[in-house]
């Protein structure tokens, strides 16, 4: 069956009338989704904004609840001057032969590396015995050395009195103005030693804060002298070509990761102390010391408190 033209003509104007109509009533109602929306938004114009609720998330504490033998102790953050843990850690306790990380400190900064160091009657009688006999000379880096690994008296006395002389002044005068000029205001020596003088007095003084700031400003100015201190053992040779090796008082720092430094002390006044400085990342020293703990103690101590440390380093 065909069909009229006419009927296509008007069932074509029909269907255009119905597009145009489907196209304004869209329109329409698109308009007044804007109008509602403008009202809207005019009716919530100045209103305070509805404030984010952000859920506050405590800080671990990688130290909470760690049991330590010493009256004081530290962890130290040497690279970006912060305290990660103290306890008691500005209280003046005595320091035993921490005193020797500022004997060796003063004379670095007095004598050069190969200046000579001779081996004197007031050096030899001091407690212990390294050896040495009256007359043997070192150059100031070996005897240094030997001193710190091996906790030598007889080799600290030596080094201050020899400083002291370079620096026209007594040694404990040159002790006082290096523990002032490193920032060290609880710290002050009576000998180089740090033996005790007494029943009642320490050879040396200092707070726990003060020996990590210490032990960084002995690693930054003496780095080699330093690294020394974490060897399981020392061989030096005097000028007059005998040897001499001794034993780290620390036995414990070669399986200690990243050391850099490691320093023992102990007498009656100040029972165990102990400071190490290890290497958290590139070029990050952390400084932990404890003082006034016992002579095994201080190694359970510092073990306990790098191992917390290493924790909290990990999870950065």
């Amino acid at each position: 069956m065909e069909t009229s033209p006419f009927k296509t003509a008007i069932e074509k104007d029909l269907r255009e009338r119905g597009r145009r109509r489907t196209i304004a009533i869209v329109a329409g109602l698109g308009m007044a989704a804007l109008l509602a929306g403008g009202i809207a938004l005019t009716q919530f114009a100045g209103m305070e904004p509805i404030p984010e609720v952000v859920e506050e998330v405590a800080p671990v504490d990688y130290y909470q609840g760690v049991a330590l033998t010493a009256q004081a102790a530290i962890v130290y953050d040497l690279a970006k001057g912060e305290v990660l843990f103290q306890k008691n850690a500005d209280a003046q306790l005595p320091l035993a032969s921490l005193t020797k990380l500022l004997t060796v400190y003063a004379a670095a900064d007095a004598l050069a590396r190969t200046a000579v160091v001779p081996i004197t009657f007031n050096a030899l009688a001091e407690e212990g015995d390294s050896g040495f006999v009256y007359g043997d000379t070192f150059t100031f880096e070996d005897l240094a050395r030997l001193t710190l690994v091996s906790s030598s008296n007889d080799g600290a006395s030596a080094i201050a009195e020899a400083a002291g002389q370079a620096h026209a002044s007594s040694g404990s005068s040159l002790l006082a103005s290096a523990a002032q000029a490193a920032g060290l205001s609880q710290t002050y020596a009576v000998n180089g030693t740090g033996l005790d003088e007494s029943g009642s007095v320490s050879g040396g003084y200092g707070s726990a804060h003060d020996v990590a700031l210490l032990s960084g400003a002995l690693l930054a100015a003496a780095p080699d002298l330093a690294k020394a201190t974490t060897e399981s053992s020392i061989s030096v040779t005097s000028r007059e070509g005998k040897a001499f090796t001794e034993k780290n008082t620390n036995q414990e720092i070669p399986a200690f990761p990243g050391a850099l430094l490691s320093k023992t002390g102990f007498t009656d006044l100040a029972g165990g102390n102990l400071a190490v400085v290890y290497d958290a990342g590139i070029n990050h020293p952390i400084a932990i010391v404890v003082l006034g703990s016992t002579r095994e103690g201080r190694f359970t101590d510092v073990e306990r408190l790098l191992s917390r440390t290493l924790n909290r380093f990990a999870s950065l």
